[in-house]
């Protein structure tokens, strides 16, 4: 299992230096470098701000379309489900909603639920609920196979698991995104859940079912680690390991990987949600669209 390991610092490790003097560069003047660098940071600022606007009005947009009072609602992870969350809080505060039950799907998106005023329950298997809203990783344009579990599961913490039976057991699904997260052909990780026992076989068993078109890592719990997951792999709460499958190339068909990864032994569950009806909310350039089957592309 050969592979390049993307190199990371940790906040904890980061110091303090001191800004460089500007300089000379051919013949422009350091006052010059100055401008044109903050003008830089100045945009860098502005599209930021941008995209967490653009965010909230899809967030917005999921809680007053799909969620109505009564309702038992899923309430997923990430910074598009924590905004939703929190307007989904104000539309209970002020009273246009009421009798809200909340399913969180982790510990940080019941912490949020709480702060917001939202009655929570935990997810157990068999649980009705009404409507879930969730974060993405990645989606596929045209399929609407979305990938989730990317984002690192904290080790003894509940995996992508719940998350994705939540998803499973909802009536109506809604995945929150940005437009950049909607694409064609998607590479990178395919997060799969698997027994510790023999992990190794069953890591060895996917890389030669993909072999040359992606490289199998178990996750670690801290940092980064080799292909192995170092001296300290992420162990779930359930007593599992992730290992992260990074595709390459471009995956032709989601939803074969999903159908493949299922019959290896010793694969509990993975990142693919293919074949449930869902609806895709996504911010693009101001404007907030919603996509079905009827309607998977983006005009």
């Amino acid at each position: 299992m050969d592979a390049v390991a993307g190199a990371s610092v940790s906040s904890s490790s980061a110091r303090l230096r001191p800004c460089p003097r500007p300089r000379r560069i051919g013949n422009v003047a350091p006052a010059t470098v100055r401008r044109r660098s903050r003008r830089r940071a100045v945009t860098c600022a502005a599209a930021a701000d941008a995209d967490v606007v653009g965010l909230f009005d899809a967030a917005k947009l999921t809680v007053d379309r799909f969620v109505e009072s009564g309702m038992v609602v899923g309430l997923g992870s990430g910074p598009a489900s924590g905004l939703a969350i929190q307007y989904l809080g104000t539309r209970l505060r002020r009273g246009s909603l009421t009798g809200i039950l909340g399913i969180p799907s982790s510990t940080i998106s019941a912490s949020e639920a709480v702060k917001a005023g939202i009655q929570v329950s935990s997810y157990e298997e068999g649980t009705q609920i009404d409507f879930a809203f969730t974060d993405a990783d990645i989606i596929e344009e045209d399929t609407m196979t979305a990938v989730i579990g990317r984002r690192k599961t904290e080790s003894g913490e509940p995996s992508f698991m719940v998350e994705k039976g939540i998803v499973k057991s909802a009536d109506k699904l809604a995945f929150i995104i940005g437009h950049e997260k909607y694409v064609k052909g998607i590479e990178g990780s395919i997060p799969v859940l698997v027994k510790s026992a023999n992990w190794i076989d069953t890591a060895e068993e996917i890389d030669d079912l993909f072999l040359g078109d992606a490289e199998v890592w178990r996750r670690p719990s801290i940092g980064t680690a080799g292909p192995l997951g170092g001296d300290f792999p992420l162990v779930t709460k359930e007593g599992h390991h992730v290992l992260d499958v990074i595709f390459t190339t471009p995956i032709p068909d989601l939803g074969k990987v999903a159908e493949s990864l299922e019959k290896i032994a010793g694969v509990v569950d993975h990142g693919i949600v293919s074949s449930i009806p869902s609806y895709v909310v996504v911010a693009l350039n101001g404007e907030v669209q919603v996509l079905d089957e009827k309607s998977s592309v983006i005009p």
